[in-house]
This record gives structure tokens, sequence and C-alpha cells, in this order.
């Protein structure tokens, strides 16, 4: 019915519009195959994270509307669930959620004999973001960057 970038899309209209009925953050919305069965993993946050019972009555709310949506052939099962403490930063949405928190950032090169640094986002753009690690402040060009991940903190 759809191409996976399609069902993406419209799984996402329907994720954002019920996070903001129950007032968190929308992080994404992937359908994803395993083995022969399909997934639609759907992801949400909000300050000091997201529980179970909230992810359970997001649930609800999201399951009805896909069936009335009915835009996914295939039988699938509906996953929502917390992105994890230590979540990728990809898109804009997510680069913003993380900004004045501590990140963990991968480059493809070494940089001053390093590839992994750790320390607060203090900006980013299309082409750059830099970081503040303990005194110093840091800045990447994006092609740089492997990966960014919120920083894991006890």
């Amino acid at each position: 019915m759809g191409s996976k970038k399609t069902i993406e899309e419209k799984a996402w209209a329907i994720l954002e519009e019920a996070c903001r009925e129950l007032a968190l953050l929308p992080v994404d919305a992937e359908y994803v195959k395993n083995g022969s069965e399909w997934n639609l993993l759907m992801y949400a946050d909000k300050e000091g994270g997201i529980g179970i019972n909230e992810c359970e009555e997001l649930s609800r709310l999201v399951d009805p509307r896909l069936d009335e949506a009915n835009f996914i052939s295939d039988p699938y099962t509906l996953i929502v669930s917390s992105p994890g403490l230590g979540r990728q930063i990809r898109r804009p949405r997510d680069f913003v959620f993380a900004m004045g928190k501590k990140v963990e950032l991968h480059t493809y090169k070494s940089q001053d004999g390093r590839k992994e640094f750790t320390g607060v986002l203090l900006s980013w753009d299309d082409k750059t973001l830099s970081i503040r690690e303990e005194d110093t402040e840091r800045s990447f060009l994006r092609q740089e960057v492997s990966n960014i991940r919120l920083a894991f903190e006890l």
C-alpha cells in the first residue's frame, strides 16, 4: 500500500499528534522487517524519561488510529517504546532535545589522537556542531561525525 518511507511518514504524523495530546516528545517511527515479520516501532520521550505506563497509554491511543488510517497492507506488530538511555541524535528535533545535555560523539577519523568525545551539546546546524568538554569548546563538521548520542549518566 506504500513504500517503507511513506508508511513511516504517515505513522510519524499519527505519533506526533498522539504525543501532543499526552504531552510527550515524539522521537521516531520506523517500519522494519524482523525475519518474516513486520514491526512498526514508535518511540517517544519526555524530560526525565518516559515510563512503561506512558508507553502503554500512547500505544492505546495510536493503535486504533493506525487501524482507521489503514495504510499498512502487511500484518505487523506495533511496538511503542522509550528510545533508550543512549539514544542516537539524528534529526533536527533530536538535536533540539539534546541541547544543553551531555552527549557522546564519535568521529570517523582520529582528531588529536581520539575518535570519541564527551561533552555538553552547545550548538548545531546543517554543517557543524559544538560541544563543551570540561573547559574546552570543540567544533566538528557534521560530515566528520559517525555517531552522536545522549550520554549515559549515573
